[in-house]
């Protein structure tokens, strides 16, 4: 049923490739390895994260991120101040 629906919608994708789209979506949402291998059904987490670490942001990526999020907002509360100085001034 799969390679017939496959054909007609002309795609190249194999069960494999799905597979991995769910796993790679999985991680991007933040889910953790225990979750992630038993969606897959895999027997160990070990089995997860010798096929998927790379997915996983390491701990530079949150820092990068963190700092990133800091900056937005702190430029959002600076333009806010001087936009808006009547209101700063009540807080």
């Amino acid at each position: 049923m799969f390679s017939g629906a496959r054909e007609a919608a002309g795609l190249s994708v194999t069960p494999h490739d799905m597979r991995h789209f769910y796993a790679s979506g999985l991680i991007a949402a933040g889910c953790d390895v225990v979750t992630v291998q038993r969606a897959l059904g895999h027997a160990s987490a070990t089995t997860t994260l010798n096929t998927y670490a790379h997915l996983w942001p390491t701990a530079e990526d949150r820092t990068r991120s963190a700092a990133a999020d800091l900056m937005r907002s702190s430029v959002v509360s600076a333009d806010s101040l001087r936009t808006n100085p009547l209101e700063s001034r009540s807080h």
